[in-house]
């Protein structure tokens, strides 16, 4: 298990990069639908919300002060799949490009290197895997514009980055970002297969994580390059919550503390004694569980969320699960089929957990039936599905 590592960055260089996120030359002309975004990132640790995108871009400006380069390919991933990075910026008038994280102090050695390539997912992150395995100093990430397009790529994925390592005792510290979570959009931009990653992961070759916040995104991406091991590295990121209201953090989040491998219920009307229902997930679906919650006022109910799934950090659940000493039942509760996602993979795991805990329940399943195809083509059969989940989450 990879010890704690310190991801904290001070107040003042956290300034310092959103302030060189809202600059441009005089001389540039950005698009103007873009002034409001680049005025609002050079302020946004005044406002007291970061958003996921902002995050990001604070977590890569953060790694170029310290001198590591950063180099992100995928399709659309300049502008953001979802318009949300806007990492590099072009005159409309010129067509000139500006990239402002590589512009935060004069002198700036590192770089950010940001390239949208073609629809070749086999070849791209074939180059992308061995580009990382030569430059173990920098960080490099290849993502999905969604997270099932890393199907065409499989090959990669199952010989090289899986078990690269292994079988040559070839290191890589390639970061997979695969956008995933069921918004109604069907097959093919939902799922990111995350049961296939998690079959994948053995002897601790992989770290497979799911952030929730952004502060959490942040510390992420900065152990990736200051922990003392090298190992891939494969994020479920997020899709409609890139602009949900519920998920921004606070600058002390980013100054304060590291990535959470485990995160406890954070909502203050939770009483330890009076709980007696334990929700367990990742990603969205702790958001859908949250809004449920609070609109029922189920307060007898916790949610807590496992951020990184491999290597599971089992003795950070356990202390989160000792604090509740009334617990009469427990479910993981996923969006994805039965089949699918991370239940095959977590349910052993937890009933052994919960024998050595000594616990006097069972582990129970909330989640969408097993299908042949990841999600349904039709968004109202997809809404049903959604509220009967997040329903049986909390009666079953």
């Amino acid at each position: 298990m990879l010890q704690p590592v310190t991801t904290a960055v001070p107040l003042s260089e956290l300034q310092l990069i959103a302030t060189a996120l809202g600059r441009v030359p005089d001389s540039f002309h950005p698009h103007p639908k873009l002034d409001q975004l680049l005025r609002s990132r050079s302020v946004i640790l005044q406002s007291g919300n970061v958003d996921w995108a902002t995050a990001e871009l604070l977590a890569f400006g953060t790694l170029l002060l310290e001198g590591f380069p950063v180099r992100l390919s995928g399709q659309d991933s300049r502008r953001g799949t979802f318009s949300q990075r806007h990492a590099v910026l072009v005159d409309v008038e010129t067509g000139e490009e500006y990239i402002p994280l590589n512009h935060i102090l004069p002198h700036q050695k590192s770089f950010l290197a940001i390239y949208d390539s073609p629809l070749s997912e086999l070849a791209v992150l074939g180059f992308e895997y061995g580009y990382s395995t030569q430059t173990l100093h920098g960080l490099t990430l290849w993502e999905a514009q969604f997270g099932d397009f890393s199907n065409g790529a499989q090959v990669i994925i199952d010989q090289f980055i899986s078990s690269g390592e292994l079988k040559w005792g070839q290191h890589s510290n390639l970061v997979l970002l695969l956008p995933h979570g069921y918004e109604g959009q069907g097959p093919e931009h939902s799922s990111a297969r995350v049961e296939r990653y998690l079959q994948l992961c053995a002897q601790y070759n992989l770290y497979v994580c799911f952030p929730t916040t952004p502060a959490q995104y942040f510390h992420l991406l900065r152990r990736q390059l200051l922990a003392p091991i090298r190992k891939p590295l494969v994020v479920f990121t997020p899709k409609s919550l890139l602009r949900h209201p519920l998920v921004v953090s606070p600058p002390e989040d980013f100054t304060e503390g590291g990535f959470q491998e485990v995160l406890d219920d954070p909502a203050p009307e939770i009483l330890p004694d009076r709980v007696t229902r334990v929700l367990l997930c990742s990603g969205k679906a702790f958001y859908d569980l949250w809004e449920y919650r609070k609109t029922r006022k189920r307060w007898e109910t916790v949610l807590v969320r496992i951020e990184q799934m491999y290597p599971l950090h089992t003795e950070k659940l356990s202390a989160i699960l000792r604090r509740y000493p009334h617990i009469h039942s427990i479910l993981w509760v996923q969006e994805e089929p039965q089949n699918m996602g991370t239940w095959a993979y977590i349910n052993p795991i937890l009933q052994t957990l919960m024998e050595e805990l000594s616990l006097p329940c069972r582990i129970g399943y909330a989640g969408r039936p097993a299908a042949a195809s990841p999600a349904t083509g039709s968004f109202l059969l997809h809404e049903r599905e959604q509220r009967a989940l997040v329903d049986t989450a909390f009666t079953l």
